[in-house]
């Protein structure tokens, strides 16, 4: 729960104030002071008359009239009692915790946190910490750091589970240039988490006056669902945002019996629920940074580019990063070009990259910028790549870059490479309010992931229709485990997915009289063993009687076997659908190349359940070998269409039997317009 009390204090106390500003109470202290809070402010210190040049009170009971905020930093067994106190006596409501020693530390510092969480909630408190390292905001700097952005309503709104790693952040983002609007840390998370700060900002957001990009920082998702509905709530109103979840590669940690939870992670959760929230997500904190710069750029349109450079090597990089990142370099022609040409020093190129040479001038960058903004029509973007070798000041070309950046249509991104030799220059255009780019290699990469970002995806989508009732009463009727074939072919038949007709048989008269209805060939697989690949228990091409009763006997000698499935043996495209439950998330469907190379090539994508059309289609569409789909050196095409019903499918299907902990289809024959699941394995669990 955020008040309004922590988002714009009128009065704020420091519980624990210092002198010595390398102590949490003193630095966050000297920063308000910084800052220039315009309201009350209050210091209090049990062996302090007057601290940084306020007076400081030596207890609770001393301080004057209500209080809206306290920032508290004294030893943990004190905050309870201090929460109370000022909560009852001076109408505190909103408490950020700088102090250490609570569930970090292990069961008792967990037993104190909770009591403090406990009166929070019953009494209607706002809490940030414990063990965080403060707020910062444009009314107040309620942050022990020792590094301070530049503050600025449309810059930033940043939060983060680790205070550490928040200063960081932030100084990568400093070092660029970048505003920041807001910053949380929130430390244990006790009451409000990285969640619920998102939760905050969506319901306080205006368009007019609200940061348009947030920055998360998470080690930890509590609240999946809640994620998820701000997170698109945010982006379909405008904002953009992007986050680094850090911890969550599971895979190899446990033991998975099926392929899909081979392959599924918390990781792969991860992935999928920022995907469908329309999240970019990051991997460090200069990836975090370089994409919220390009997001405080205006909205490219197109992925058409030109490039800008007086120096030949790094334009021939960008446009090939640029190139591999989907985007277009076209050449400029015609008149325009011999225009643009008269009017730059001999030598010169407008080709594309437009390469204006090392004693290229401010004057000629701005013609260069206008002509492209203005009169070459078939490019939406404008990188400019502009440094020095130390010859001449390059602060006026960074002046007139600023002057094009507010005045032209066409988005146009600086990238400064000359980070040393042309510092004074850089901080001056970085001064205007400007954030630029240094490495037009990481710029390139970062650019064509943000235009590629994910849309934000369905929260309810429609579900196809499935029998319901035989689906609960098929689960109803089973235990806990691995099903057995005919409860899995109940289930694919009451959820629409269509399979190969088989039959388990435990002789081989039996097999050999449903061959007489199906013909040869045959597979024939062993029933028992969950991996059956593994143990030899796969026979296909199985054409007479001879051989049927020979690989008959040998696989009912497998250990395990309880049984033998005979199926007809059906030719086309190995596919893969499968899902595993995720403690906290739900089930995560995964689709790829199925057979043996589903481990082989890990050529799999995934969605957060439930998931519709549109997301089944995405989904396919993110696979390196979508080209199946269209038909590939000689190869007929597989319908994309059917197999993102399939997976919509998948998704009824674990809607209706959520006790669905893991399942595969594995193979899917695939050919033409059918797609037929050939062998499943599901596996339930009542939890």
């Amino acid at each position: 729960m955020i008040l309004k009390q922590l988002i714009a204090p009128e009065s704020i106390v420091i519980v624990g104030a210092s002198n010595n500003v390398m102590k949490p109470g003193g630095k966050v202290l000297k920063n308000i002071l910084r800052y220039n809070f315009k309201g009350r402010l209050y210091a209090m210190n049990p062996k302090e008359d007057e601290v940084q040049g306020i007076r400081c009170y030596h207890s609770p009971e001393e301080l004057p009239g209500d209080i809206d905020l306290a920032i508290i930093a004294v030893p943990s067994k004190l905050v309870p009692k201090t929460v109370e106190f000022l909560a009852t006596h001076n109408g505190t409501k909103a408490f950020i915790v700088l102090s250490a020693g609570f569930s970090e530390t292990g069961e008792e510092g967990k037993a104190l946190e909770q009591s403090l969480l406990d009166y929070a909630n019953a009494n209607d408190l706002c809490l940030i910490g414990p063990n965080c390292m403060g707020v910062l905001n444009p009314v107040y700097a309620g942050y022990f750091g020792g590094t301070l952005p530049r503050l600025d309503p449309g810059g930033v709104d940043f939060v983060s589970g680790s205070g550490a790693t928040a200063v960081f952040i932030m100084e990568a983002g400093i070092d660029m240039g970048m505003s920041f609007a807001s910053m949380y840390t929130v430390g244990n998370s006790a009451q409000n988490g990285v969640e619920d700060i998102l939760k905050y900002w969506d319901e306080a957001y205006d368009p007019a006056t609200s940061a348009p990009v947030k920055l998360l920082y998470m080690e930890k998702i509590d609240q999946p669902e809640l994620f998820l509905r701000h997170a698109q709530s945010l982006i379909r109103k405008g904002c953009k945002i992007a986050a680094i979840k850090a911890g969550a590669s599971e895979a190899g940690n446990r033991a998975a019996s099926s392929h899909t939870g081979a392959l599924a992670s918390s990781n792969e959760a991860v992935e999928a629920l920022f995907r469908k929230a329309g999240v970019v997500r990051c991997e460090g904190r200069e990836d975090l940074m370089l994409t919220a710069a390009i997001f405080l750029h205006p909205e490219l349109q197109g992925d058409r580019l030109a490039i800008v450079t007086h120096a030949g090597g790094p334009g021939v990089m960008l446009a090939d990063t640029l190139s591999k990142g989907g985007f277009k370099v076209p050449p400029i022609t015609g008149p325009v070009a011999e225009e643009l040409l008269t009017k730059l020093f001999p030598g010169s190129s407008v080709a594309n990259p437009v390469d204006f040479l090392a004693t290229g001038t401010a004057d000629q960058l701005g013609i260069i910028l206008d002509t492209i903004d203005t009169k070459v029509d078939d490019l939406d973007g404008i990188a400019v790549i502009f440094g020095t070798p130390g010859l001449t000041d390059v602060t006026p070309v960074y002046r007139v870059l600023d002057e094009k950046m507010k005045i032209c249509k066409k988005p146009i991104w600086p990238i400064l490479p000359s980070v040393i030799t042309a510092k004074d220059a850089m901080d001056t255009f970085k001064g205007l309010g400007r954030c630029c780019f240094t490495d037009e290699v990481l710029f390139g990469k970062t650019l064509a992931r943000v235009f590629n970002r994910p849309t934000p995806m369905a929260l309810t989508p429609e579900p196809p229709s499935v029998d319901l009732p035989a689906i609960r009463e098929l689960i109803g009727s089973a235990e806990d485990g691995y099903l057995p074939t005919s409860h899995i072919t109940g289930l694919l038949d009451a959820a629409g997915i269509g399979r190969v007709r088989e039959e388990e048989v435990d002789t081989d008269d039996l097999a050999l009289s449903f061959v007489d209805h199906v013909g040869y060939p045959v597979v024939m697989k062993v029933v028992g063993p969950v991996h059956k690949t593994d143990v030899g228990g796969v026979v296909l091409n199985v054409d007479n009687d001879t051989m049927l009763r020979s690989h008959f006997a040998r696989l009912m000698d497998i250990e395990g076997a309880r049984g033998v499935l005979v199926q007809p043996m059906l030719r086309g495209q190995e596919l893969f659908i499968g899902a595993t439950a995720e403690p906290g998330f739900g089930h995560v469907v995964l689709c790829g190349l199925g057979g043996v190379y589903i481990e082989m090539f890990r050529d799999v994508t995934s969605g957060l359940a439930p998931i519709g059309k549109d997301e089944a289609l995405a989904m396919a569409d993110r696979l390196r070998s979508r080209a199946l789909f269209k038909g590939v050196r000689g190869l007929p095409p597989i319908s994309k269409d059917h197999f993102a019903e399939l997976i919509t499918r998948v998704s009824a299907l674990l809607a209706a039997a959520p006790e669905i902990q893991e399942m595969d289809l594995n193979p899917l024959i695939a050919s033409g317009d059918s797609i037929t699941a050939v062998d499943a394995r599901i596996r339930i669990a009542r939890v």
